[in-house]
């Protein structure tokens, strides 16, 4: 099974948080007396462990994510993208540089030194347009620090802006989510992000649900939510290039492209993934344990090889996620085998069931207009295919 030898996608966790909303169950702390330099060096130390073990190729791709990687201060900042500068030189001269930040944690001070720093694309965590819905999922910030966040990101040099918005969440009505469309397509921002709650256990949301004290939409109304995104999006102009994700052309997320394409990508950081030469790995989880792990190894919980059955069962899973789709030729190059006779059984029963369509262009599959809503149905059926 050929897969390129160096790395050329970076994902680095930044895990600390102002405070923990309450649909959130990513690896995150809140920021309170937490020892940030501290972690920062052990970053550094986790970096220069991870090329001495891998060299970097040439970099693509940067994609700093968290918890909120914007509490850390302006020298924080400063430090860890000297750092990450440092252990990664050779960067593409087109290099996609991404970091999430939440409204109200930026400010032109540290939006220059990011910028400073070879930041070139920024992720809002703005969710919704009404006070009310933010309050009552626990984000910090209001509309106006929205505003705000994305003058001073201009200011700053940054055009390359995504949002995030969300949908099913409680108390929002079909009419709130047309009006946070109709205020998030005002921006005229090349990307968009837009996600449906998910109930995930050890949060606050999942407490409530189990308590029957969650007031969800209903399942029909979220379906209109995401058939109303979808026509919107379209109508003006953004390329659905993925479940969740909405572009103008050419300005599609390179990083998370990475992820749907299967290819090898760094994982550094607290609870961070990484997938390099064919083996996967999980870091420790917890601040402290990571940060003293990370001085005198690397601080992996722990590493597997992938199978070359479960490779194959990820290129289709990931790759179906993508609009575009999937391409018989990308994996018999990748596995020197026929993506067909592999999974007859599975496309067959697929395209039956109308969920996928052959992709005539060039020899291949993606999700038809009504395997985007049943997405997981159709995931689902590739999951264990060749592994259980």
């Amino acid at each position: 099974m050929s897969r390129q030898s160096s790395p050329q996608a970076v994902y680095i966790h930044i895990p600390f948080c102002t405070n923990k909303c309450f649909y959130c169950d990513f690896n995150s702390y809140v920021l309170k007396d937490q020892p940030v330099m501290d972690y920062l060096h052990a970053l550094d130390r986790e970096m220069e462990l991870t090329v001495r073990e891998t060299p970097p190729g040439t970099i693509k791709s940067i994609f700093v994510g968290g918890g909120t990687p914007t509490v850390l201060k302006p020298d924080e900042m400063e430090y860890f993208l000297s750092s990450i500068k440092r252990h990664f030189p050779d960067w593409a001269e087109d290099i996609e540089f991404s970091m999430e930040a939440n409204p109200g944690t930026t400010d032109l001070e540290k939006l220059s030194v990011m910028k400073a720093g070879g930041v070139n694309r920024v992720s809002f965590g703005v969710q919704a347009f009404q006070n009310d819905l933010l309050t009552g999922i626990g984000r910090i910030h209001n509309t106006d620090d929205v505003y705000r966040s994305l003058e001073n990101a201009r200011l700053a040099g940054i055009s390359n802006m995504s949002i995030d918005l969300m949908f099913g969440l409680p108390n929002q009505t079909v009419d709130m989510l047309n009006e946070s469309i109709d205020r998030a397509l005002e921006l005229e921002l090349p990307h968009y992000s837009i996600y449906s709650l998910k109930v995930e256990e050890n949060t606050l949301f999942h407490t409530l649900f189990q308590r029957n004290q969650l007031p969800l939409p209903s399942e029909e109304d979220e379906l209109n939510m995401y058939l109303l995104l979808m026509s919107r999006m379209k109508a003006a102009g953004y390329k659905q290039y993925e479940i969740s994700n909405f572009a103008k052309p050419g300005l599609e997320s390179r990083h998370n492209t990475t992820y749907w394409r299967n290819e090898d990508y760094y994982g550094l950081g607290a609870g961070a993934h990484g997938y390099v030469g064919g083996q996967r790995h999980m870091n420790i989880k917890g601040v402290s344990p990571f940060v003293e792990a990370a001085k005198t190894r690397l601080p992996r919980l722990e590493q597997f090889r992938v199978s070359r059955e479960e490779a194959m069962e990820d290129f289709v899973m990931v790759g179906l996620r993508m609009l575009d789709g999937i391409r018989s030729s990308d994996f018999s190059d990748q596995f020197g085998a026929s993506l067909e006779s592999i999974f007859e059984g599975q496309l067959q029963k697929m395209l039956n069931a109308g969920l996928l369509e052959p992709h005539a262009d060039d020899g291949g599959y993606r999700l038809s207009e009504r395997g985007i809503l049943l997405g997981n149905e159709v995931f689902g059926e590739f999951v264990g295919a060749l592994t259980s």
